[in-house]
């Protein structure tokens, strides 16, 4: 897919050409699950499937849209966007943000063409917010730096879509290099590029998932009433992934508070720990994505029997060196890390085996480390 098929796209839709096309990828988290909105530390990439999003200025007072991925088109006003519920909420929650920004942003029709798999794990929401804020940008000559762009997305996902959610799905989509992992303290939103030469083996079980529909904001509230109770006794806590693994279990919390406060502290470090093997050299440590994923199955209680069963059979594979899910969980996609020929060679046989268990058919993707948000084109100049 390529920025060619949202222009036509567009075309048929409304009849004419954008004036600009942008796009960004999605992603996937290597470690650091659950830690960003609880101010630890995350090591995403982007990966090689983009969402394109074609706009032009209509002239009127409301924008229409429309995609080849989600059904329905639909349209919402530019002066005072209302959620909906529907898939361009994502387009109108930038145009909210940036307008409550003091931002001008006219009326336009905008058409999105997509290859990252809704509800899947791999952040195709960001994906939207981030293309949409890049084009958007674009057209009317904002001065937004990708950071911009990536917190833009984020107040529209949490302000106007209303998950809450933290910062690095749209700091990955934004900020993304080739061949590096993006480390992101999520309390500073500091962020640096790490060298990441490995293949990754994402797996989608084919389980869809909804960050609406799940625990999701029910393990961010338990993460609240944890730190709540541990700053009882030390009311200077920044975080919750600033709390010591020791001072965690010293505290002695209900369960499950005990659990999630316990991933969210040990998750972090597991990400200190891979940066620093990662940065001299090494590759990415196979025990520290095991170990993520044993925390996120038992701490943290949001794997799934075929997220589960992926990383046993996968690891039997030669050439693996770790595994875990990725994403929230709750079903979605999974990462094997490790040589590419071996998990290029070890894909089809575990997608028939997993399809035998489960009897659903699996999608599997190879990918290394990819760019991040860009302009993919304008449209020419008017001939005078």
């Amino acid at each position: 897919m390529t920025a060619r098929d949202v222009r036509a796209l567009f075309a048929t839709a409304f009849g004419a050409e954008p004036a600009v096309v942008a796009s960004a990828p999605g992603r996937v988290n290597l470690i650091g699950e659950h830690t960003d909105y609880n101010g630890g530390e995350v090591l995403p990439i982007a990966i090689a499937r983009r969402t394109y999003v074609a706009l032009r200025p209509n002239g009127g007072s409301c924008w229409r849209a429309t995609s080849a991925n989600q059904s329905g088109a639909g349209e919402f006003e530019a002066a005072h966007p209302v959620r909906s519920g529907e898939w361009w909420d994502y387009v109108a929650g930038v145009a909210a943000v940036l307008g409550q920004q003091g931002t001008s942003v006219p009326a336009c029709d905008v058409a999105v063409w997509s290859d990252v798999p809704a509800g899947a794990g791999l952040s195709s929401s960001a994906a939207l917010e981030v293309a949409a804020g890049t084009a958007i940008a674009d057209l009317r000559g904002f001065d937004l730096a990708p950071r911009d762009i990536a917190l833009t997305g984020w107040h529209a996902e949490v302000e106007f879509v209303g998950v809450a959610s933290g910062i690095m799905d749209q700091f990955a989509s934004a900020l993304a290099q080739p061949r590096q992992a993006l480390h992101v303290w999520c309390d500073t939103t500091e962020v640096e590029q790490v060298p990441m030469p490995d293949a990754v083996l994402i797996f989608d079980t084919a389980v869809p998932r909804s960050l609406r529909a799940s625990a999701f904001n029910t393990r961010r509230a338990e993460c609240e009433q944890a730190l709540a109770l541990l700053r009882r006794a030390d009311p200077t806590l920044a975080s919750l992934a600033a709390v010591e693994p020791d001072t965690v279990r010293a505290a002695k919390l209900p369960d499950p508070l005990s659990r999630r406060a316990l991933h969210v502290s040990e998750e972090t470090r597991r990400v200190r720990g891979a940066v620093a093997a990662l940065k001299a050299g090494a590759d990415l440590p196979g025990d520290l994505l095991l170990a993520s994923h044993e925390s996120l199955r038992v701490q943290y209680e949001c794997s799934s029997p075929e997220l589960d069963w992926f990383v046993e059979r996968v690891m039997t594979a030669p050439g693996v060196h770790g595994a875990r899910l990725t994403g929230a969980g709750w079903g979605g996609c999974a990462i094997a890390v490790g040589d590419e020929g071996s998990l290029a060679a070890a894909a089809p046989e575990i997608s028939d085996d997993y399809e035998r268990t489960f009897g659903r058919a699996p999608r599997t993707w190879l990918t290394h480390a990819e760019d991040g948000a860009r302009v993919e084109g304008r449209a020419a100049p008017a001939r005078r």
